[in-house]
């Protein structure tokens, strides 16, 4: 009923006439499809081009993805936030040179197996690298098909089912361009293909649909950096696995104004301010201030390394932290 009724051609023409061109649709191969994706979770198509194009040319297949130590994935992945999402291809792709000889399986029951693929990024695999007859709802969708049923019950099933047997990868990218670019939180409803069969249109309901979610409260820190330097060395620690930084390299930091006698009992001498830096990740806004030590000795302190500045720069760190590395001169 619905495929019925679903202005399939018209959508066609829309995004025939307006596609965006971004890399990953050039050569929509598997892996770069699970590569885009994943990217895209949370993360602005603008912002994930130029993060694209370097992954594809640091790790240009499965198997070298899958070979690279989890310092220089993660380096790739650095500024993307949610890093959990690098960890877990980077694990993905282990799991599909051992499992699936480097080639990402098109059946949806061995994709399930893979970490860190939900139902979203299945199906856009599915779709778009395999041409299967498979939804791939996003936010994007969600509001496109909500809108149009004037329903946000079933919206897997009812994307499916205006999907066509011929083509349905280009419905299915169709739609998502669609929430992108035209049926937003405020939808443009005069330039979109589907308007003269939109419910939520027809009833004046666009901007009650999707039912609009409690926002998360922000929760503020204040974090007092200490950047401890000895000789072209700099202190530093890799945050442990389980944490919200893993893998990243941070600087020693406190919640109250430092003093000398916090740190680590090293001989040091205070050498100035940094800039405040504000960074913002999960649910926090971060505001960080950093100021600079100059030590005498460069004892070591448990839980922490120290680095060649020549080194630093070559790390993954945080994003908060990454910014006062780059106001730093050595």
């Amino acid at each position: 009923m619905a495929m019925q009724n679903f202005p399939i051609d018209e959508l066609k023409a829309w995004f025939l006439e307006v596609k965006r061109d971004f890399p990953w649709r050039e050569n929509p191969s598997p892996y770069e499809v699970w590569v885009s994706e994943i990217m895209l979770q949370q993360t602005q198509a603008s912002v994930v081009i130029p993060y694209f194009l370097h992954w594809m040319r640091e790790f240009p297949d499965i198997e070298s993805l899958a070979a690279a130590p989890i310092e220089k994935v993660i380096k790739a992945w650095e500024g993307l936030g949610y890093y959990s999402r690098a960890r877990n291809m980077h694990e993905g792709a282990k799991y599909i040179v051992e499992c699936f000889g480097g080639r990402v399986p098109g059946k949806e029951e061995e994709l399930k197996k893979i970490k860190g693929l939900g139902p979203y990024t299945i199906g856009a695999i599915l779709s778009f690298a395999f041409h299967k007859k498979k939804a791939a709802v996003d936010a994007n969708v969600h509001r496109v098909i909500s809108r149009y049923f004037l329903s946000e019950k079933r919206v897997p099933e009812l994307t499916e089912g205006i999907l066509p047997d011929r083509e349905p990868h280009v419905v299915m990218e169709a739609l998502i361009e669609l929430g992108a670019l035209v049926c937003k939180k405020r939808p443009e409803c005069f330039v979109c293909p589907l308007k003269e069969k939109c419910l939520a249109r027809a009833k004046e309901m666009t901007e009650m649909i999707p039912t609009p979610k409690d926002k998360k409260k922000t929760i503020v820190l204040l974090r007092h950096i200490a950047i401890l330097r000895f000789d072209k060395h700099v202190l530093v620690r890799k945050e442990k696995r389980g944490k919200v930084m893993a893998d990243l390299y941070e600087f020693p930091y406190f919640e109250q104004k430092i003093d000398q006698s916090q740190l680590f009992g090293l001989n040091v001498v205070y050498g100035g301010d940094l800039p405040k830096v504000t960074h913002t990740f999960t649910k926090y806004r971060a505001h960080l201030y950093p100021s600079i030590w100059q030590v005498k000795a460069g004892e070591p302190v448990d839980g922490y390394e120290w680095i060649l500045w020549d080194e630093l720069k070559k790390l993954p760190f945080s994003s908060g932290h990454r910014k006062i590395l780059n106001s730093m001169e050595v």
